[in-house]
């Protein structure tokens, strides 16, 4: 993304270093590039399946073992809202793949299923002295796990693509779960 006008010339560095940070994990592939756009002690906690690290030792090897070469080729970053703070970047994104390699990062253990998914995901980037400090990704792995299959979604209060078409597409019908099990003509 470029920098925005109306973000002050501090806010204008955060995304600059944001989005250094995306293109070496995502386009550079470099797990050594990711690692210096960081403190000296920064932590990073994939929330649903605790994967990531909380120094750079640990994240050099993470990026570099799990994260990026466990990145499926086909993987796109759809964003949908990033709002810019002082100190902090929160980056709400679809994340789509074909689950083609193991993704332990993700799906800890769980082999190539080969099913398409898409699911939305919140990035909380927490910055100290012009480098990142900290991240905190956050999704619906229910979700992720009825795309691939691997849970039943006919009696649980869960959805699978759906949740990420919606978050696409406001105007999507919403309380479709609630519609299996409550008879409300107004819903």
């Amino acid at each position: 993304m470029r920098p925005r006008t109306e973000l002050s010339p501090a806010q204008q560095e955060l995304e600059k270093l944001w989005e250094e940070h995306l293109a070496s994990e995502f386009k550079d592939k470099s797990a050594f590039a990711a690692v210096n756009t960081m403190v000296d002690h920064p932590n990073v906690n994939h929330i649903p399946v605790m994967t990531g690290g909380v120094n750079r030792k640990q994240l050099q090897h993470f990026y570099g073992t799990y994260f990026i070469p466990q990145m499926p080729k086909d993987t796109v970053l759809v964003p949908i809202s990033r709002t810019i703070g002082n100190d902090r970047i929160v980056d709400e994104f679809v994340f789509k793949f074909t689950h083609s390699v193991q993704m332990d990062w993700l799906l800890p253990g769980v082999p190539p299923t080969h099913k398409p998914v898409e699911v939305v995901k919140v990035v909380i980037v927490q910055f100290e002295d012009g480098k990142i400090k900290s991240e905190r990704i956050h999704w619906d792995q229910a979700s992720v796990l009825v795309q691939l299959g691997l849970i039943d979604p006919s009696k649980l209060p869960v959805a699978g693509v759906a949740t990420a078409q919606k978050a696409l597409n406001p105007e999507l019908p919403s309380n479709e779960l609630m519609k299996r099990t409550i008879n409300d003509e107004q819903l």
